[in-house]
């Protein structure tokens, strides 16, 4: 099999002046996770490379550079599936680590189970020797900014914020030459939500899914919307009924908003090594490996 990888740095309304931002670290991060793939390494680690190096980028909403919540503080979510054994290891409301997919990884390898949580899930981190960080390390001036900003903003709700201008979550998915399928996505959630709010980035079958059976996808949006129709399991379902990853895509982000009227998008592989992605808002960042094994990086505009 050919390996091929796909990244997504968000789907929503992205500031001109932060473009070349985001398409430099998408980039990045899909050179990281080729270089893995490229020399026979597996889907799992190139999808927990590539996102990775988006939370270390202050540009996204995951790891450094994640919103701020209506208590003033981060907590973040991700997810890691391995599509031959359908297995998972998922976090939510965590605070205090910088890389929440690699914890991700460590509950999917080294735990039976699927999910950890808030304090439960960085006692965890902390087991397994992850370096502890003080919030300040994650916290960048533009999310203090937003974060007064939504202070004074009467009746605000989370839907405002999405409506279409979704938060830049990250995600990778990749086929590796076995022909392994993984998928992982990591937030730092919705600005200025609830304390305890977890979206539908570490939920399976919503912010992401990975089946070598039919395909891999990673979400990006609206949570509460894209949790409404399991977007990720959708759009595989659709490639098991035939369709093809394009075409399971736009039919995914289609179902979105006809159902929901929720904003977002959506990247995909498929159990033939095909990708694509979708969106329904003014921009989505992506950057994926071309037929001549090039990374090529976009912001993608005019959905």
């Amino acid at each position: 099999m050919k390996p091929v990888l796909i990244v997504h740095g968000g789907a929503w309304k992205i500031a001109e002046d932060t473009h070349e931002a985001h398409i430099h670290g998408t980039r990045l991060a899909c050179e990281a996770g080729w270089a893995m793939l490229s020399k026979g390494g597996t889907a799992l680690d190139a999808v927990e490379k590539a996102v990775s190096i988006m939370e270390d980028n202050p540009t996204f909403d995951a790891g450094v550079g994640s919103v701020l919540n209506r208590a003033g503080e981060i907590e973040m979510d991700a997810i890691i599936m391995d599509g031959a054994r359908l297995e998972l290891g998922a976090v939510a409301a965590v605070r205090g680590i910088t890389n929440p997919v690699r914890l991700a990884r460590l509950i999917l390898r080294d735990t039976d189970h699927s999910l950890l949580v808030g304090d439960g899930a960085r006692r965890f981190a902390e087991i397994k020797g992850m370096r502890l960080c003080a919030e300040a390390e994650l916290t960048v001036q533009r999310e203090i900014d937003r974060f007064r900003q939504l202070q004074q903003t009467p009746n605000y709700t989370l839907a405002d914020g999405f409506a279409p201008s979704p938060q830049g979550t990250v995600g990778a998915v990749a086929i590796d030459e076995q022909g392994h399928i993984a998928a992982a996505t990591s937030t730092g959630g919705a600005s200025y939500k609830l304390p305890g709010r977890v979206g539908d980035s570490p939920l399976v079958g919503s912010g992401a899914y990975a089946d070598d059976q039919t395909g891999g996808a990673s979400a990006t949006g609206h949570g509460e919307s894209i949790m409404k129709i399991v977007l990720s399991k959708l759009a595989t379902d659709a490639i098991g009924h035939g369709f093809s990853a394009q075409e399971a895509a736009d039919c995914a982000i289609r179902t979105l908003y006809e159902r929901t009227g929720g904003y977002g998008g959506l990247i995909m592989v498929d159990h033939r090594g095909e990708t694509a992605f979708a969106y329904n808002t003014p921009h989505m960042a992506v950057a994926w490996v071309d037929a001549d094994y090039k990374v090529q990086a976009r912001i993608k505009s005019g959905n």
